[in-house]
């Protein structure tokens, strides 16, 4: 069987195109949309992604500043930054980068983040508003999931999909966004007895645990579809997921590249959701 690549990056094209578009138009309507990175780390990865996601704003005109409070910094630091650029009328979205200072929980100074610029979804509210099926900016990986599937034709009502990864992030939220398209899930972690029983008999496998080569053929059943959302460095430096991806191709009808999959496609929605925020901010 021949596996197809389920690339994100056609899609990422179309949804900056069309966010690009927007924020033009706020712009010539008086200013840009404006978002704020918060980072209170040293990681040489996140300052990476934050580097990254700063080139992307401006490519699609979007304002981008970036308060870097120190890796020292504490929960009222962080909390009261928050609040402050929740408040501040200029700003229209904020995202608090990850990792956080040694005993600081992101639940724990997220619930700081107005819910009207919390575009990657990662506050207590937010996640509410998800879980109740209500408005609001949902997590943009776990959105970048169901995209991707939709995007290539891949129907979800009555399919059954095994998530693998239980974090706030990406495996709750996306479980709800699926559920929301009628699909059956089932969420898998560390402490499921049988991994490959609950994979196996699997539609679509989306694995979200931050493992190297967690998943394998062993694991997915001929012709099920798999989407890999994670970006492990390798001993070699290279960038590489959770899916064993030799031991899949051949067995699996589709697999996401690590890099080119999901990543691209969450952080073209990241953006769309900046300037979704402006948007309302402008029309309250």
């Amino acid at each position: 069987m021949d596996t197809v690549s389920l690339s994100g990056k056609e899609l990422a094209a179309a949804i900056n195109t069309d966010t690009k578009a927007r924020a033009i138009a706020l712009t010539e309507g008086g200013a840009a949309p404006r978002l704020v990175l918060v980072v209170a780390n040293d990681d040489p990865a996140s300052a990476w992604y934050v580097n990254s996601l700063r080139k992307s704003a401006e490519r699609l005109g979007i304002a981008c500043d970036t308060v870097d409070l120190g890796p020292d910094a504490s929960s009222a630091a962080i909390r009261a930054e928050l609040t402050e650029r929740g408040a501040d009328p200029d700003t229209d979205a904020i995202m608090l980068q990850t990792p956080l200072p040694a005993g600081i929980a992101l639940d724990e100074v997220s619930s700081a983040i107005a819910a009207a610029k919390d575009v990657d979804g990662v506050s207590p509210l937010s996640l509410g508003l998800l879980a109740a099926g209500l408005d609001g900016f949902v997590p943009a990986t776990a959105a970048a999931v169901v995209e991707l599937l939709e995007y290539h034709g891949i129907p979800l009502a009555g399919r059954h999909v095994a998530v693998v990864g239980r974090s706030n992030i990406v495996g709750k939220p996306l479980a709800q966004l699926l559920l929301a398209k009628d699909a059956t899930v089932t969420i898998c972690h560390s402490r499921t007895a049988d991994l490959a029983a609950s994979t196996g008999s699997a539609d679509i496998v989306v694995a979200a645990a931050g493992r190297i080569g967690l998943i394998s053929g062993e694991h997915v059943r001929k012709g099920a579809m798999v989407i890999d959302v994670g970006t492990n460095e390798a001993a070699d430096g290279t960038i590489v997921g959770d899916v064993d991806a030799d031991s899949v191709r051949g067995k699996a009808a589709g697999l996401s590249p690590v890099p080119g999959g999901v990543g691209p496609v969450t952080t073209a929605l990241l953006m769309r959701q900046v300037v979704t925020a402006a948007e309302n901010s402008r029309s309250n």
